[in-house]
């Protein structure tokens, strides 16, 4: 690496550079909860079952996933750049049709294709694996900070969403969306132009702890499509569980008399202790490693998921939707993280953007799961129950790679460092 590349690894302007993903994540996430929002008025719009309405959520859902490899890859040979203009292009289209489409299959359609495949999933997985690139020793923090606008998105859309739908109607509001969506993001991509430095050091030449290299043809004694696909399912199964209150609190809210603006409240405070969450892991992840800080994470998140059973009052709603945010923030970062530690950088942008899609893959399967759950027992306690079994596959996976990792030497006894690795 020449001196000069060396010197942007987490200089200003790679903190800089931090601010605008972190930015551009926060628009271009509105995708993923816009459809949480108008899921009460657009079934009642629609006539349709809610489970039938829920399905657009899955496919915005499976969009976002599929089209975070392509724009993975699109980001790979342009820039990340191109990538986030095309997303800017995506989203706003995609809000416009959906707003002005008569019925449901056309909203399905500008949903899962620009909303999702081309638009959100422009300002996700390309931006982590990008921010993955300018960071080496705060390289948990940094993933945790950019990964956070996926939540700012969650905490800043739904009141902001359900307050103009209110005033305006919820096809007036996708309309408007659009056009922000577009206007705000084009400018901010431009920030982005410059194209990564090329990570050949290692974290002692920056002074850091001695180098583990935990990377290898065999990652964890596993081959590496077997440890992703550990990992994928891994992500489907608490992604899931993580589904269900974020998807369907708002329509929850209502059911119980309690109103939709408070469900979105909830969804809003849910995502706002997400932030928080996601700052905390990204720091304990730089001292324990990726797959620590996931088995943490999903042990809390089945704790949360186990509290919502008996909260049925709105004080007690409120409790635990702040409870759950703050528990399971630091879930999804901590696959990225583990491939960065278990991979060697030149698959970074390709693995990552693989286990991110099974995530979101599981919050698509769980949305509709819990729909469909639903309108089979007219009630939302068996849906729950659901997505606790699902945390336990998630858990019980974790396990077995953090026994395979320990059992290798590759994680000593707790607490430990992170693995580094050369990059």
């Amino acid at each position: 690496m020449s001196s000069s590349d060396r010197h942007l690894i987490e200089s200003p302007y790679a903190w800089l550079r931090l601010a605008m993903s972190l930015l551009l994540m926060t628009i271009g996430g509105s995708g993923m909860y816009s459809i949480t929002v108008v899921l009460p008025r657009m079934q009642q719009d629609f006539a349709v079952a809610r489970g039938d309405a829920s399905l657009a959520y899955t496919l915005t859902m499976v969009g976002f996933g599929a089209g975070g490899i392509l724009m993975g890859r699109l980001a790979d040979r342009f820039g990340v750049m191109v990538a986030v203009m095309l997303g800017a292009v995506g989203l706003g289209l995609g809000y416009v049709a959906a707003g002005l489409a008569p019925g449901l299959a056309l909203f399905c359609l500008a949903q899962g294709l620009l909303v999702g495949a081309l638009g959100t999933s422009a300002t996700f997985a390309p931006l982590v694996a990008d921010t993955s690139r300018w960071f080496d020793r705060r390289r948990g923090i940094a993933l945790a900070i950019c990964m956070s606008g996926n939540y700012t998105a969650g905490a800043f859309w739904p009141p902001v969403m359900q307050h103009f739908i209110d005033a305006y109607g919820w096809r007036a509001t996708y309309v408007g969306m659009g056009v922000f969506c577009l206007a705000g993001m084009l400018p901010l991509a431009l920030v982005l132009r410059r194209r990564p430095p090329a990570m050949e050091f290692v974290g002692a030449e920056r002074g850091g702890p001695a180098v583990v290299d935990t990377t290898s043809e065999r990652p964890l004694g596993l081959s590496p499509n077997v440890l992703i696909g550990l990992l994928s399912l891994a992500g489907v199964a608490c992604c899931v569980a993580m589904s269900m209150p974020q998807v369907h609190i708002v329509a929850y809210c209502g059911d119980l008399g309690f109103g939709a603006a408070r469900g979105a409240e909830m969804l809003s405070l849910m995502l706002g202790m997400g932030v928080a969450s996601r700052l905390v892991s990204g720091w304990i992840s730089d001292r324990i490693g990726g797959l620590r800080t996931l088995l943490l994470g999903s042990l809390l998140q089945g704790v949360a998921l186990l509290a919502f059973l008996p909260a049925d009052g709105l004080v007690s709603l409120y409790v635990v939707s702040g409870m759950f945010g703050l528990f399971q923030g630091g879930i999804v970062p901590s696959y990225a993280l583990i491939v960065r530690e278990y991979f060697p950088v030149r698959e970074a942008g390709a693995r990552v953007g693989t286990v991110l899609m099974a995530t979101l893959l599981g919050m698509a399967l769980g949305g509709w799961m819990s729909g469909a759950v639903f309108d089979l027992t007219g009630s939302y306690h068996a849906a729950f129950l659901n997505g606790i079994a699902w945390n336990l596959l998630n858990l019980s996976i974790v396990c077995f790679l953090l026994w395979r990792a320990t059992r290798l030497g590759l994680i000593e006894g707790w607490p430990a460092r992170r693995p580094r690795f050369a990059t």
